[in-house]
């Protein structure tokens, strides 16, 4: 029987071509963790991928930070999400870092992050996230499209839950994607 969360996670195929690299892993401890924090990421990759099975202790917004950025009105991000009955849209500005989803605190959510061209000086920088959960027979799927409002190269990230943090036993992977 396919498992869907094993099978984002292992999956490669969000950005087609080139060569996966594990960059770095981070599972949470015991006392769970307000933030994760991938640090001197190297501009040797053409994409970044980050993958994420993941539980906060409440509701909130998922969301990442570039190169320690906190001016709110450099991020922007909009959505499409769907629960199987209703299909909803928005757009998210206010928060520091790009949203990537809503999770709830019960379940497991599952993502997987694209940011595309990290390392190229001529441009802002672009995310996409497609994730999802299963709340026991509910849930939701949602697509995350951001903007950095940024040139520079993106050598740090800094995952966070708004007003919350992320439970113990949940996983953050980031890739390199070469040419």
């Amino acid at each position: 029987m396919f498992n869907p969360i094993l099978g984002i996670l292992a999956s490669s195929g969000a950005v087609a071509g080139g060569s996966y690299e594990s960059i770095a892993t981070v599972s949470v401890g015991s006392g769970g963790s307000s933030s994760i924090d991938f640090t001197s990421i190297p501009s040797t990759y053409k994409h970044l991928q980050l993958r994420i099975m993941a539980t906060a202790n409440a509701s909130n917004r998922i969301c990442i930070a570039y190169n320690s950025d906190t001016n709110t009105s450099n991020y922007n991000s909009h959505y499409i999400e769907g629960n199987g009955s209703v299909a909803y849209s928005g757009n998210v500005t206010g928060v520091v870092g790009n949203t990537f989803y809503t999770t709830g605190s019960t379940y497991p959510f599952v993502s997987i992050v694209d940011i595309l061209d990290y390392a190229n000086t001529n441009k802002y920088k672009v995310q996409r996230a497609l994730s999802g959960d299963d709340t026991n027979g509910g849930g939701k799927v949602s697509f995350y499209s951001s903007l950095w409002l940024n040139t520079n190269a993106i050598n740090n990230l800094n995952i966070t839950v708004t007003s919350s943090s992320f439970k113990q036993y949940s996983s953050f992977a980031l890739y390199g994607i070469k040419d």
